[in-house]
């Protein structure tokens, strides 16, 4: 088992704080060089902003293959094997990824009598407060393999749930642009070419025609400065949702929106009843671990409302009368924590809660998905049918005068 070395820094979830030494100078090198860059910077620092220069390398790293080497790990420590070849096994089985030379950075810290939470303080971008403060736990109180394959499963949970989200929302985004991009490629291309036609009869057009060659004149005069305007309009909204000040008031009108926003407040809530479980098993303290969750809470404004419960719960007030008052979960979540703070077995029921809101989100995402798709179609239908009828119109008339 690891010993704690007397001249190593103090790795207590206290002292775990992020600090920001000034940043090294990387000179301009080959791309083979840019590992030993990132191994070399790492040792030079606590937890710090990784260079651009190294966070392009470190970007190709895939949160799948990070959670599937932590299992690896754990499988590894578990069969009895120590932990610097253990680490050394896994930088063979990575070989030439992306995730190698960082295992085998860590691997050469940890020999050096580092322990394995302060070997991976360098790369905040990999390792977050949470896994940090949960590896010491796990050295600390012996548990290594069982806190690593934890964090395995948080992650890979983590990672579908996001893959759910993204699936039900990127089907509708879609189709939607396929739909803007049909409607703008007949109107700026098919209508216009008709329209000579149409107004070289010489008579009074049906009202779906006339309402069309207006939209279509409009667009066709106008498509530059408008896709100019939506470009700027973009910008402008991703800058202020990236703000301080707008970045909660953003995710507060996430949570407010029709189908989608009980859909997010699911998936907050899953990641926060899984993290808070699996925290609390391992050794750290109800408001370290509400501490922690404020950071990996991927929603400012939920994030925020963690500050009153913090506060209670210091005061020693139960952590479900606290959660209560937020109004951020159902009731039947504040319930269950009730009955885990009661019976003591608070984790094994938040890791129910937890699997009881993965499974409601993959069933409304599935359910989503259905609805979305026939609805979807109607519109892309409804507008191209339009287009259609009006251009077809004119010809009817003209057929009937002949």
């Amino acid at each position: 088992m690891w010993e704690a070395n007397p001249n190593q820094p103090d790795l207590s979830p206290d002292n775990l704080v992020v600090r920001v030494p000034e940043e090294p100078r990387i000179t301009e090198c080959p791309r083979r060089r840019a590992t030993d860059q990132i191994q070399e910077h790492g040792r030079k620092g606590d937890r710090r902003e990784i260079p651009a220069r190294d966070r392009d390398l470190l970007s190709r790293i895939k949160s799948a293959d990070l959670s599937l080497a932590i299992r690896q790990l754990a499988t590894l420590l578990h069969a009895g094997m120590p932990l610097v070849p253990a680490l050394a096994a896994l930088v063979e089985q990575l070989q030439h990824q992306p995730l190698a030379p960082v295992i085998q950075d860590i691997q050469a810290r940890v020999n050096a009598g580092t322990s394995l939470a302060a070997a991976c303080q360098p790369y905040p971008g990999l390792f977050s407060d949470l896994f940090l403060r949960m590896v010491y736990a796990g050295e600390s109180s012996g548990s290594l393999e069982a806190v690593l394959l934890r964090l395995a499963e948080m992650m890979e949970k983590r990672d579908r749930l996001a893959a759910q989200i993204r699936s039900a929302l990127a089907y509708p985004v879609v189709m939607i642009l396929v739909a803007i991009g049909v409607v703008v490629f007949l109107m700026s291309f098919v209508v216009p070419s008709l329209t000579g036609i149409f107004l070289e009869m010489n008579q009074q057009l049906p009202w779906p025609t006339r309402l069309l060659i207006r939209m279509s004149s409009f667009l066709e005069g106008n498509l530059l400065w408008l896709v100019l305007a939506a470009a700027a309009l973009a910008v402008g909204v991703r800058r202020y949702i990236q703000s301080g000040s707008g970045k909660p008031k953003w995710d507060r009108f996430k949570l407010k929106l029709p189908v989608f926003g009980p859909l997010l407040r699911k998936a907050e809530a899953a990641r926060f009843t899984r993290m808070l479980g699996i925290m609390l098993s391992s050794g750290i303290s109800i408001l370290d671990t509400l501490t922690i969750a404020q950071t990996i809470i991927q929603n400012h404004f939920l994030a925020q409302s963690l500050d009153s419960v913090k506060q209670s719960v210091s005061r020693g007030e139960p952590i479900a009368q606290s959660l209560r008052r937020t109004g951020l979960f159902s009731p039947i979540v504040y319930h269950t924590i009730a009955i885990g703070e009661i019976s003591g077995n608070l984790e094994e029921q938040l890791a129910g809660i937890a699997g009881s809101y993965e499974t409601e989100l993959e069933t409304a995402a599935r359910t989503l998905m259905s609805l979305l798709e026939p609805v979807l179609l109607i519109v892309m239908a409804a507008w191209v049918g339009f287009i259609v009828l009006a251009i077809l119109l004119p010809i009817f008339e003209i057929n009937q005068m002949i």
